[in-house]
This record gives C-alpha cells, structure tokens and sequence, in this order.
C-alpha cells in the first residue's frame, strides 16, 4: 500500500463562509462560488458521504471499498474486528464565518436508543481565528439546573448562558457528548469526531434560511442529551508542542491527537500501534515517506497512512495534526 489522499467534500452551511475554496483549493473540487460552505469532510465513511481516493492504483475508489479489500492492512486489525468496513472517525475542516446554531450531542446511550446509531463525542483544533472570534463551551454557572436552562430556552436567554471563550491559531478543546456548544466569527479549525453527523440544534440566533423559514430546533430531545455540569475549562486540551516531535494533545476513547511540528526530518515509529494514521496539514508543506513511497503534504491536505506501515518519515516544513485509534 502507499500514503491516500482523499477527495474533500464540502457542505453547504448558513454560517459557513468561502474560506475552504481557497484552504482546498488544488484538490479537484468543483463548487459554486456564490454559496457559503461550513465543512470539508476530509476522510469520511459516513453513508452517502464516503471519501474517494484521489492518488495511486486505489483512485477512484472509495474509501470503504478499500477497506473491503485491505481490511487489517489498511485500518489495523483490531480497528477492523471493531469497525469492521466502517471507517471509524470522521475528520472535518470547519470554517464559520456567521454564528454556529447553538447545539448539543448525544451519547452513545442515547444515540444506541433513539437513532441506533454511536454517540458524538469531537475535538477542535483552531487553525486561524480572527480577534473577534469566539467559541462558546458549556455554560457560565457549572451549578446551572434542569429547570434553568428549560426556562431560558421558552424565553429565548439560553445564549445568555453559554460561556464565550476568546481563541486564537493551536488551541484545542475536546468536546464531549453532552457539551453544548456554539461558535461566531471568523475561525477556521479542524474537526475529529465519532464517525456520525447527528446534532440537536438548540438555538439558531433567530436566524431564517433562505426562504425565510426558522431553521428545524431539536429542544425538546436535546434536555435529556446535555451534561449541564461542563464548563469551558473542563474541555480545554493543555499541551506544549516540541520541534520534530509527536505531542500529544488528547486522549479519548474514541481517538487520540497529537500535533508535530516538523522543521527538517522527523522519523516516527508506528511498530507498536494496530491503527490507521491521518496527517492533517495545518500549516507549511512536508513528504510523506512510507516504505520508500513518497506523497506530498501541503497546507489544506489530508493523507492517511495504512496500518501496515511500521515507520514514517516526514520531510520539511510543516504543523500536522496526527490521529489515530489506540
């Protein structure tokens, strides 16, 4: 097998803006440049939303395809007696440029019992942010009631009690099922995420779409789905990057992060992990070398190393987001 690159997929929004046409741009896109787009699906094995490789004798192919064929090789083998052909994460480039509705995710529990589907537990990695920019994580009161909060989602306030958190370019955050969680502004960040897209929109800043009609809110559902005890602080990821190395940013059960700020020649040893690998470029261009085959890394892109692969190299000069399953 050799390094994949992926096709992006991107997703029209409300609050999205027209930054990913640029940050994807080279990719083999093709978009309407008057409409506003919030997500890149980046590597995806969400049905009708499936990544297609785009390098290498697999092209064409699409990502749950390969992993039919591969299986272990491609994912790892304990990856693949879990997941089986489902590719179990979903990586997202995100760009907000209007205000993200006000939302909450389920748990695996509720999630197994209401849609039968797994939870959605995230993690954010700010890529650029303006100075206005803000996320909002939990709520201001960790002692917030039940009650509360019913009565400031009838009365319109529940933004009123959401904790606003001024960000700027590495600064991460896991977002836990149950978080409730918004964002405004220009911000741009990458999105690793349990391989679902179920959201229960709470508040939409009394926003219309484009037939000026509200956009459908999932209150109701969304009571029972929130941990009203999760503030900002609780979510925020502590961690100081080193040159030429694998920091770890989190650890979760769903996926594990690290950032490498590559300047010159990194070796990095996989021997002891039974798991796929994703490169995600956040800044500057790198190869990617892998048993001799090399793949180009640059800005914007994705690359996802097969399991079989028990040591890579990276060459240049580049800020990479690595996830994988452990």
């Amino acid at each position: 097998m050799y390094p994949i690159k992926l096709k992006p997929i991107l997703k029209q929004h409300i609050w999205g803006g027209r930054r990913l046409f640029d940050i994807k741009k080279g990719q083999g896109l093709r978009v309407d440049k008057t409409k506003t787009y919030g997500e890149s699906w980046d590597v995806s094995g969400v049905d009708g939303s499936i990544s297609v490789i785009t390098n290498g004798f697999l092209k064409g192919n699409n990502l749950q395809e390969a992993i039919e064929v591969y299986m272990g090789d491609l994912v790892g083998e304990s990856v693949f007696e879990r997941f089986g052909i489902t590719f179990p994460l979903l990586l997202k480039t995100l760009n907000c440029e209007d205000r993200v509705s006000v939302q909450v995710h389920p748990d695996d529990d509720l999630a197994a019992e209401r849609h039968d589907s797994c939870g959605k537990t995230e993690m954010w990695y700010v890529v650029s942010a303006a100075p206005d920019a803000l996320l909002y994580i939990g709520f201001k009161d960790k002692n917030i009631s039940r009650e509360e909060y019913i009565d400031a989602v009838a009365t319109g306030r529940v933004a009123d009690l959401l904790q606003p958190v001024s960000v700027k370019a590495g600064d991460a955050f896991l977002i836990k099922s149950g978080t409730i969680h918004s964002m405004s502004g220009d911000i741009v960040l990458m999105e690793i995420q349990q391989p679902v897209d179920l959201t229960y929109r709470i508040f939409d800043w009394n926003r219309t779409d484009a037939e000026g009609r509200p956009r459908q809110l999932h209150t109701a559902q969304a009571v029972d789905a929130i941990d009203f005890s999760v503030t900002a602080d609780d979510c925020r990821c502590a961690y100081e990057s080193q040159m030429n190395a694998s920091t770890p940013i989190v650890r979760c059960d769903y996926f594990s992060a690290n950032i490498i700020k590559a300047r010159g020649v990194v070796e990095l040893d996989y021997s002891a992990l039974d798991s796929f690998v994703i490169y995600a470029c956040v800044g500057g261009s790198a190869e990617i070398v892998a048993d001799g085959v090399a793949e180009s890394l640059k800005q914007g892109e994705v690359v996802l190393i097969p399991a079989e692969f028990g040591s890579v190299t990276i060459k240049g000069e580049a800020d990479i987001i690595e996830y994988y399953l452990e």
